[in-house]
């Protein structure tokens, strides 16, 4: 058992600093090539935040833990929402200005409701993977076409090109790129044996792992990226990283195990974990999108999507125990 933590914890560490190198080495890279800062912000960065529930995905899936992996996508949606907003609010309120993410909100509530059609049938497919991955590749091209004709008309522009390293030789760029993408990769594989060895230990599923403790350790660049932001004083990339997180974990991380090692998808997840992430969905698009004015995500707010979290976690903990007395 001991083992089993001691690999989970130098996972988390060491995918979380993988995941800043290969961020930091692509985003390099791309702006020697001449990509714009927004288009590196919303697909390279985006991606590269996501990076660790990606892989720990792949590998969970490739090993025959499917339920990993499924349960980090979800759980580290529920995560970025209700912990890493929350607290993030909690030091900064969050003001939303900027016109991308208000058309972000809408597509991440479709795309949560796209997921819930194809999982109602109880069972993640081939066919729901395929449909998955394709809505990532059309993701991707919305956020490359919208940044084409954006420009320099939104705020997200300027926050994000004060963010992406200016002066980085392409050698040390392409080198940074390939020691993160090598740690990652190393690391997850590590996090995967850790936290399957702790669940055999405790007696309970990998989806329960993946819900709650993979889930926020993957979650955990994601909680600097927007801390950092906030106290920074760029409100819309702390927003941003969360809707852009969430969109990658929903259509990546959720369709790689549909693609390797297609699943039956337990009533618990569709009854307890989706809805629980689909509202705390809605909500961040109530506070966050403004109806009747600019968006914002206050301390009062932030406190409340914190207290969500911990009795999301508490519900989950019974729910267990419920389970392994029966």
């Amino acid at each position: 058992m001991l083992s089993f933590a001691v690999a989970l914890v130098a996972g988390f560490v060491f995918l979380v600093w993988g995941a800043d190198r290969f961020v930091l080495g692509a985003a390099g890279t791309a702006r020697n090539l001449g990509v714009s800062p927004l288009i590196i912000g919303l697909t390279i960065v985006g991606f590269g935040t996501s990076a660790p529930e990606m892989l720990v995905s792949v590998i969970a899936a490739w090993q025959g833990n499917p339920g990993l992996a499924v349960g980090n996508a979800i759980g580290s949606n529920i995560t970025n929402i209700a912990l890493i907003l929350g607290l993030t609010a909690l030091v900064a309120p969050l003001a939303t200005n900027s016109r991308l993410l208000r058309r972000e909100l809408p597509l991440l509530l479709v795309t949560m409701l796209a997921g819930l059609a194809l999982l109602i049938d109880g069972e993640l497919s081939r066919l729901d993977g395929v449909v998955l991955m394709l809505g990532l590749a059309g993701l991707v091209y919305w956020m490359v076409r919208t940044a084409l004709t954006e420009r320099n008309g939104d705020p997200l522009v300027s926050e994000l090109s004060e963010d992406i390293p200016a002066e980085m030789s392409t050698p040390r760029a392409l080198t940074w790129l390939a020691i993160g993408l090598a740690v990652l990769l190393v690391s997850s594989r590590i996090l995967v044996w850790g936290a399957v060895g702790i669940a055999e230990a405790l007696g309970v599923s990998d989806l329960i792992i993946g819900l709650t403790i993979v889930a926020l350790g993957t979650s955990l660049p994601e909680l600097a990226a927007s801390m950092a932001s906030a106290l920074r004083g760029e409100p819309d990339i702390a927003i941003g990283n969360v809707i852009g997180s969430n969109l990658f974990n929903l259509l990546a991380v959720l369709g790689i195990p549909g693609l390797i090692h297609p699943l039956g998808i337990g009533d618990d997840v569709l009854f307890r974990d989706y809805p629980v992430m689909l509202g705390l969905t809605l909500a961040m698009f109530i506070m966050a999108y403004g109806i009747r004015g600019p968006g914002r995500i206050s301390r009062l707010e932030g406190g409340l999507l914190l207290a969500c979290y911990f009795g999301y976690q508490t519900l989950v903990y019974f729910s267990t125990r419920g389970g392994m007395v029966h």
